[in-house]
């Protein structure tokens, strides 16, 4: 791919990596990148040669969430923009989830709001021990809607009440209780890993873990377009409350909310 959003990079055995390539903004996700990840992710669906996708990001960062630009976008955007903004999210999320291969998250550093919504999506996601992930929505007067129904089929309810609302941060083996991590690890050894979730797919026939993939979502929590579009609606709505007017404008303006003490 020319952009520098995202990457991929494959060996011989067909094992394709897909980079998050905004290290500079610690991979947070602007309105092209989320289009990127989304063709990159409908492509390498297609492509009969890859077997294994590992989601990666490059630099310290996994994902930092939503880009600063792209929220100062969404401040001063039309409910009609924010709806569409927030379905593209949603939807390349989706993408991800429906990959008809074995998706492979390698957690780094930080992952907060949209990057904890991609570690869920991923069909096994190892992190480091010290990386801290959270659910920061709520602290801005907003919730986490459009990577919810992904959040809340790989928690359950009753692990995600835990952090879906208080916005706190946890590290890595609170991440793997709470069952959003599969490992948590040394750094040194996150590569290693990888590795052992990608060899036994190597020996599995491609179609027959295609096939079964499908019907563990089927069995799992349905996620169909009118979940998505519900979870899209309860953004919008929240973006033209005063709670997200008071929040964001805070964040922007390096001040408090009257919500926090």
């Amino acid at each position: 791919m020319t952009d520098t959003t995202v990457s991929i990079t494959r060996d011989d055995r067909g094992v394709a990596t897909l980079w998050l390539d905004r290290a500079e903004k610690h991979n947070a996700m602007s309105a092209q990148m989320i289009r990127d990840i989304h063709d990159a992710a409908e492509a390498l669906g297609r492509d009969d040669t890859v077997r294994v996708v590992i989601l990666a990001a490059k630099g310290r960062t996994f994902c930092a969430g939503g880009d600063l630009g792209w929220m100062r976008d969404q401040f001063d955007a039309t409910p009609e923009t924010r709806a569409k903004e927030a379905g593209a999210l949603a939807y390349m999320l989706q993408a991800i989830n429906l990959i008809p291969k074995p998706v492979i998250g390698r957690v780094q550093g930080n992952a907060f709001g949209g990057g904890v919504g991609m570690a869920a999506v991923c069909d096994v996601a190892i992190g480091t021990t010290e990386v801290t992930m959270a659910l920061t929505e709520t602290k801005l007067g907003l919730i986490p809607a459009t990577i919810g129904p992904y959040v809340a089929a790989r928690m359950g309810e009753a692990r995600a009440r835990r952090v879906f609302m208080s916005g706190r941060p946890f590290k890595g083996p609170e991440a793997v209780e709470l069952g959003l991590l599969a490992r948590a690890v040394a750094a040194d050894d996150l590569d290693d890993a990888i590795e052992a979730e990608v060899l036994p797919y190597l020996q599995t026939a491609p179609l027959a873990v295609a096939r079964a993939k499908a019907l563990l979502r089927h069995l799992g929590p349905p996620i169909t377009p009118e979940v998505i579009e519900q979870s899209i609606g309860e953004l919008v709505a929240c973006w033209d409350g005063p709670e997200a007017k008071e929040g964001i404008g805070a964040f922007f303006d390096k001040t408090k909310p009257s919500w926090q003490s």
